[in-house]
């Protein structure tokens, strides 16, 4: 699978902004009313975290108000649709993880938008990991433990959705152990988490905010985070690099993005506010409470990191020959 050519199509759709840049006061007098942030996921998920933390200061900055909106559903696709296909005036945006860039296009046949052309990225707001975690009631405390009964009983593992980084992670894992678990993918993670927490389903790659109450109430045990490093917010639960799984990294992004044909003045403002708020440290100490490091890229960077991040999901996804539609 060649994910690199496809990626190409990110150039092309940046250079158009400038084709509809005919008018510089537009840019000079945006925004000039309310932005809204749409979000795919439901509130409490890494999507949702970002924008809700940032709209107010960002508001502040450019002086219209800025308000989030959630479209959860369909692997993020319903929110990252509705703005593909919004009009390119820079007063409507995403923010959603970069999954919908480099895996919703290899995994979804009915699409109505096509990211890699219709969206093009703003800036990396903040990366994030997901943390492993196992009913209580299994005895599973270790992520080696975890790997042995794999290996003897025909484990569960939920996630948000088929195609979203819970699910990738868990992927990614099973494929660097040689382990096998069954999936099974819920609408979000809330109800994913529940399921975990009730017994229903044995273990789950989840968010780290959403999952640590269990955590601490005794109910899931926490076996190992996906990212290279550890989590501030649980600095005790050890990588799965470092327990188990060598090659292990699985860290996720939150991008910023616009509708294709926005001008690229106004592309660059959104970008200079969004790195301003993301690099301020309230933010920074507000989201690395949330379990989100704060990153505030520049918008060739966020192209180059979606080229970078790309090929090895799409490496997962052939493998496990994942399709949703």
């Amino acid at each position: 699978m060649n994910f690199l050519r496809p990626m190409r199509h990110l150039m092309p759709a940046l250079a158009l902004t400038t084709a509809f840049a005919t008018l510089p006061a537009q840019a000079q007098e945006w925004p000039t009313q309310t932005i809204r942030l749409l979000v795919g996921s439901p509130p409490g998920a890494p999507s949702d975290i970002v924008a809700r933390t940032v709209a107010e200061s960002l508001g502040t900055s450019l002086g219209q108000p800025v308000v989030v909106e959630n479209r959860p559903g369909a692997g993020l696709n319903l929110a990252a649709g509705a703005v593909a296909s919004a009009k390119p005036d820079g007063h409507t945006f995403l923010v959603t993880s970069d999954t919908v860039m480099t895996v919703n296009p290899l995994i979804y046949s009915s699409l109505s938008f096509d990211a890699r052309k219709d969206l093009v990225p703003v800036s990396v707001l903040a990366g994030f990991t997901q943390m492993m975690i196992c009913n209580a009631d299994r005895g599973i405390k270790t992520l080696p433990e975890l790997l042995e009964r794999a290996k003897k009983d025909n484990l569960t593992y939920a996630s948000g959705g088929s195609g979203v980084p819970g699910h990738l992670a868990a992927e990614m894992f099973l494929a660097e152990s040689g382990v096998e678990m069954t999936h099974v993918p819920y609408r979000g993670p809330a109800p994913a988490i529940t399921d975990v927490v009730g017994g229903v389903v044995d273990c789950g790659f989840l968010t780290t905010p959403q999952v640590l109450p269990h955590v601490k109430s005794g109910r899931v045990n926490a076996l190992a985070v996906s990212s290279a490093k550890r989590s501030g917010l649980a600095p005790d639960v050890p990588p799965a690099a470092e327990v188990g799984v060598p090659n292990m990294d699985a860290t996720f992004y939150q991008f910023l993005m616009a509708p294709a044909g926005t001008p690229e003045a106004i592309l660059d403002k959104m970008q200079a506010a969004a790195a301003k708020v993301m690099h301020s440290e309230d933010t920074r100490k507000r989201l690395a409470n949330l379990d989100v490091d704060a990153m505030g890229t520049t918008r060739q960077e966020a192209i180059d990191l979606l080229a970078k991040t790309g090929p090895r999901w799409a490496e997962i996804i052939e493998k496990i020959n994942l399709k949703v539609d």
